[in-house]
């Protein structure tokens, strides 16, 4: 159990905080660790946790075996204090800590005194999160904890927002959480991006060889939130199943799970043929990113389109994420950013 005590050693020569402090800090403590290979993994590799700590929360942080000094404002000291004291039950778990964990934590605690609560013996935040057997999966920001509570209530969830905010790794982890359950029997995943027959026609291989570049992410997620072996033999068996949009026409899932990828790029029809496929005990979920459509010029979004005309329908929820909801890398959401704040080039002018 940490232990957090008023001291005063020196920091470690030569470190220099990310924003200047003071030669005498408002606050400076000692937080101890039992277990040193907990420990070891708060600091990260080569310090780069407790860097982020030092960035985000304007504090400086230096580890010397199992005790970690903060300096800073008290304000920053606490909650670099509550950070440390939550990632350390995550590492007790026996689970590994990534700079994604180390984020959300940090979120977490910033949220503290807004929207949410922070239970510090329990060693957690109120965030939602999915139980799976391999790993839990849990919100690091406020959206995602919005999008997972979406996702637990809602028949048919929209995900909408930019690159790198988890839009399509939380949907597997929902889907796969509900497979694991025997709440649906199968899982369907789609993707726009092979809506033409003869595009398909021109790779090689069967069907699952011609989708899988295309949907080699949702593949990722499968592979590192499930057992490698049982999301083989549930491929084998037809229970994970891989549905080109365009086949999915006539069709009724029923007792399923379905997430449809990259939806920006669907038409208006095809989006409303992919809804209406929609059965009984059925669970569908829509992401996409509005700011990278890859229809022809002049052609609507059936996502944009759908987001509007069902915004006010009970059961459907939507939720949308922004770029401070990026939590792949801090240069990603800097530069999603960028390009919110860019001037958007005119369309242009269709011949009279």
């Amino acid at each position: 159990m940490p232990k957090s005590a008023a001291d005063s050693p020196s920091l470690a020569p030569g470190r220099k905080p990310d924003r200047d402090l003071s030669s005498s800090p408002e606050t400076e403590i000692v937080v101890a660790f039992d277990d040193n290979r907990a420990a070891s993994a708060l600091v990260g590799p080569y310090g780069q946790h407790l860097a982020l700590i030092e960035r985000r929360l304007g504090v400086v942080a230096d580890s010397r075996g199992n005790h970690v000094t903060i300096a800073g404002s008290r304000d920053g000291c606490d909650a670099a204090r509550r950070v440390l004291e939550t990632l350390y039950k995550q590492a007790l778990a026996a689970n590994d800590i990534s700079h994604g964990d180390v984020e959300g934590a940090i979120r977490a605690i910033l949220a503290q005194g807004s929207l949410f609560d922070f239970e510090t013996r329990a060693g957690k935040s109120s965030f939602e999160e999915i139980n799976l057997r391999k790993r839990p999966v849990r919100a690091r920001t406020a959206a995602q904890d919005a999008y997972i509570r979406a996702l637990k209530r809602n028949e048919l969830v929209f995900g909408i927002g930019p690159a790198g905010t988890g839009k399509t790794w939380l949907a597997v982890a929902q889907a796969c959480q509900l497979f694991e359950r025997k709440e649906v029997d199968r899982i369907i995943l789609s993707r726009p991006a092979v809506e033409a027959g003869e595009r398909l026609g021109f790779l090689p291989g069967d069907m699952r060889e011609k989708v899988d570049p295309y949907l080699r992410p949702i593949y990722d997620a499968l592979y590192d939130l499930m057992d490698s072996r049982v999301v083989e033999r549930a491929l084998q068996s037809g229970e994970i199943e891989i549905a080109p949009l365009a086949f999915m026409r006539g069709r009724t899932l029923t007792n399923a799970a379905i997430i449809l990828d990259e939806a920006q790029n669907t038409t208006s029809m095809q989006m409303k043929m992919f809804l209406t496929r929609l059965g009984e005990n059925s669970r569908m979920i829509i992401t996409g990113d509005p700011s990278q459509v890859d229809l022809p010029n002049g052609q609507q979004s059936g996502l944009a389109e759908a987001s509007k005309l069902l915004s006010s329908v009970e059961g459907i929820a939507q939720v949308t994420f922004a770029a401070e909801d990026v939590i792949r890398h801090e240069l990603v959401a800097k530069i999603v950013a960028a390009y919110e704040g860019a001037p958007r080039p005119a369309s242009p002018a269709k011949p009279t």
